[in-house]
């Protein structure tokens, strides 16, 4: 590893899977978004109420969503009232969890006093934790990680 970490000059950050997803999710506004959808919020009007904005920046986080796959919009309408939109994750959107999960988790460590909501297992009532672990199954801790070359490493 440390011969490749070595020619770390050498590599492009074209192609770094951190800028692709920040491309998509990398604002505060798009991650609370999410995270109401998370939560189980469905209409524009408690999106835009619940993160705190402005219905025109709602309304384009949201479309950007929509448009990037993370979330399907779908009519619904109330008795005696005109069709509207609601927006649910899609299964991409949902395959962020982790990494909301992760980010609640370090808020809760660093950056609240106490945490306002906790994640716990359905089935069990178990406090849920993310971690990093390897396909063989092991727990690993964050100083046994090695980096390692991936097919799309691009040189610069």
């Amino acid at each position: 590893m440390t011969d490749f970490l070595a020619q770390r000059d050498s590599w492009s950050t074209a192609n770094c899977s951190i800028a692709g997803a920040l491309e998509v999710v990398g604002n505060r506004t798009t991650l609370l978004l999410l995270r109401e959808a998370s939560f189980g919020t469905r209409r524009f009007d408690d999106f835009a109420r619940r993160v705190g904005v402005s219905e025109p920046v709602a309304a384009a986080r949201l479309k950007r969503l929509v448009a990037d796959g993370l979330l399907d919009r779908r009519p619904y309408r109330e008795p005696g009232q005109r069709t509207r939109d609601e927006y649910v994750l899609t299964d991409k959107g949902r395959d962020l969890l982790p990494v909301l999960a992760a980010l609640r988790e370090w808020g809760d460590a660093y950056a609240v006093e106490e945490p306002s909501v906790r994640l716990a297992h359905h089935d069990c009532g178990a406090a849920v934790h993310v971690a990093l672990r390897c396909a063989a199954g092991h727990d690993v801790p964050a100083d046994q990680v090695d980096l390692l070359p991936g097919p799309g490493l691009l040189p610069s």
